[in-house]
């Protein structure tokens, strides 16, 4: 019988600090109210119909208004949002409505807070969901889209902000 490594948490969470992503904040607003987070877990799932898909951490009861709501935007970020990306990651602890004054919004067809002058924006249909571990995976249909200034993008490696 071979014995399994064992694999725990924080030497998983070490490893995968190693991944560089691109920054964005996923924003949400209908009767559940409106949210906004930081995230890096986000890619695209098909072209045709325009799908993507992001991982939100289910231990924070706050992020039910995702799927409550039904609609999400990605936002993703430029080097300039850097402080949009920390206080949105809740780190700060400023309230919602200090977090979105921090930068100007609009919205497209979804009802979700597109962020004016992301890189680009993708307004988002939630179509599915699928919970596992400790994440929940939406995957949104792209309703609306914006494609912003070509800016350098914020990157997040091994737990620090970066430029591309």
């Amino acid at each position: 019988m071979l014995n399994k490594p064992i694999i725990e948490a924080q030497d998983y969470r070490d490893a995968m600090s190693r991944f560089a992503g691109a920054v964005h904040v996923i924003t949400t607003d209908g009767r559940a109210g409106r949210r906004g987070t930081t995230i890096i877990a986000a890619c695209s799932v098909s072209d045709e119909p325009p799908t993507v898909l992001a991982c939100l951490n289910r231990n924070n009861p706050k992020n039910d208004a995702f799927v409550e709501n039904g609609n999400f935007a990605l936002n993703t970020l430029a080097v300039k949002h850097e402080p949009l990306s920390v206080a949105f990651s809740g780190v700060t602890g400023l309230s919602p409505d200090e977090r979105f004054a921090l930068g100007a919004w609009e919205t497209f067809t979804s009802g979700a807070p597109v962020l004016s002058d992301a890189i680009a924006a993708f307004d988002c249909e939630l179509i599915d969901t699928k919970d596992l571990a400790t994440h929940r995976i939406l995957f949104g249909r792209v309703t609306g889209l914006r494609i912003g200034d070509s800016l350098r993008p914020l990157i997040y490696h091994d737990r620090a902000y970066h430029v591309l």
